[in-house]
């Protein structure tokens, strides 16, 4: 074991010499992964972790699943990319259709950022307008328009947004309006007074961990309706998570158009915009009139390797029981943590969806951003750090589940959970 540190500490070593930070800017934390199977992940160092991380979400089948890894296998002796449209992509784009409620045509790219970058532009191009709602907090991606108030450092007065990089043009802001998450009355109250100029606007219908209140994404769905806006949905997080049909099955409401990510792609860089037919159309020049269609074009946009190891992954979520066992499995680990926080006198709470949540520390009301943020981050990072020295890896915020996670996985993750308050108990 001490060779394989020394080993993990010179490859660190090595990351600092060439990257940004010494990592790919992804986790706060320096952790190098070695190799993944099913629930778990070992480390360069030969440690083992239940893995709630998942890549961010896309290994929701668990790691090399045998049966996507035969798929990308069948694949890669034909070619990996084309440059070209393909069979495998084809049959993803009608599974999508099959199962989305708002997919009519379906346009690859390769990242989340880049699906809503597209769905933003597209309800631009359909409405003939240049601005965009979105929601305090709301994560997009890494585009100019989704980093606007996503993290803002200070709170302001609604709707102005705050560019959360360097780097962004100072024009930017000015095309963007910012809500606060599940407050209907000021979304609507914004939608109506900038109608003229608004494109559409642009929500995760779970807000990265807050769920949306009882006739929140109801309201957005009638008032944006109501004044011919376009209504996004956000779904790279959420979409086949939550439910076959993501997050606008799992609730109820369905919008005109939708980014995809995560598990589409089966642990492969594939992402998605998808949606009604006539907005989809202008990425069509043939179907618009000229001047109103988009160009959009990818090197590895719908590439048949992460198009087979996506339709692997959907395959197997449409088994009888799937989404029921990911929901349960999620459930007794969210149940379980609520109890063991009860015990050891910790003011917290477990909050989310059983696919996906986290503990936030404190006694705020995290019904928005704002909320969350009165959390306490310095005990997150704390709890965090403990579990990954017992055996439990996560990221900064979210407890991602998978359908490979089992019993015990669960019984190990409650054992670090409760060494890990009862340290944090005693400090």
């Amino acid at each position: 074991m001490s060779q394989h540190r020394d080993d993990e500490a010179a490859l660190l070593e090595r990351a600092r010499r060439v990257l940004p930070a010494g990592g790919f800017g992804n986790l706060s934390f320096e952790f190098l992964v070695r190799e993944g199977k099913a629930g778990r992940v070992w480390d360069e160092a030969g440690r083992e972790y239940v893995d709630y991380l998942l890549g961010s979400g896309p290994m929701l089948v668990g790691h090399a699943h045998p049966e996507v890894q035969a798929a990308v296998e069948a694949q890669l002796p034909l070619g990996t990319t084309f440059f070209a449209t393909n069979a495998r992509g084809i049959e993803l784009a009608e599974e999508i259709v099959r199962a989305v409620a708002c997919a009519e045509r379906v346009r690859f790219t390769s990242s989340g950022s880049e699906a809503t970058l597209y769905a933003m532009r597209a309800a631009r191009a359909f409405r003939g307008r240049d601005k965009i709602l979105k929601f305090e907090g709301g994560f997009h991606g890494m585009n100019d328009y989704a980093l606007m108030s996503m993290a803002p450092k200070r709170e302001v007065a609604y709707p102005q947004a705050l560019p959360d990089s360097a780097g962004i043009p100072e024009k930017v802001p000015d095309e963007v309006l910012i809500a606060p998450f599940n407050d209907a009355e000021t979304a609507s109250a914004l939608l109506r007074a900038h109608a003229e100029e608004l494109a559409g606007a642009i929500v995760e219908p779970f807000q990265r961990l807050v769920p949306p209140e009882p006739g929140f994404l109801e309201t957005l769905r009638e008032v944006t309706a109501e004044l011919g806006l376009v209504l996004i949905f956000d779904e790279v997080v959420t979409g086949f998570r939550f439910a076959y049909g993501g997050a606008q099955e799992h609730y109820g409401v369905v919008p005109d158009l939708c980014a995809m990510g995560k598990v589409i792609g089966g642990g492969f860089p594939l992402a998605a915009v998808a949606g009604r037919a006539d907005i989809m159309a202008h990425f069509d020049p043939g179907a618009v009139d000229p001047g109103r269609s988009m160009i959009q074009i990818g090197t590895l946009s719908g590439n048949p390797v992460a198009a087979a190891a996506g339709l692997a992954t959907l395959e197997i979520l449409r088994r009888p029981g799937a989404y029921e066992q990911i929901f349960a499995t999620g459930r007794e680990l969210m149940g379980g943590m609520e109890d063991l926080l009860k015990r050891v006198g910790i003011p917290a709470q477990v909050i989310g969806e059983p696919p996906l949540f986290d503990v936030l520390f404190g006694d705020q009301d995290a019904r928005d951003y704002r909320g969350t943020t009165r959390a306490d981050g310095a005990k997150l990072k704390r709890f965090n750090a403990l579990l990954r020295e017992r055996g439990v890896l996560k990221g900064d915020s979210k407890f991602y589940v998978s359908l490979a996670h089992t019993g015990e996985d669960v019984r190990n993750t409650l054992d670090a959970v409760a060494g890990a308050l009862e340290v944090m108990a005693a400090e």
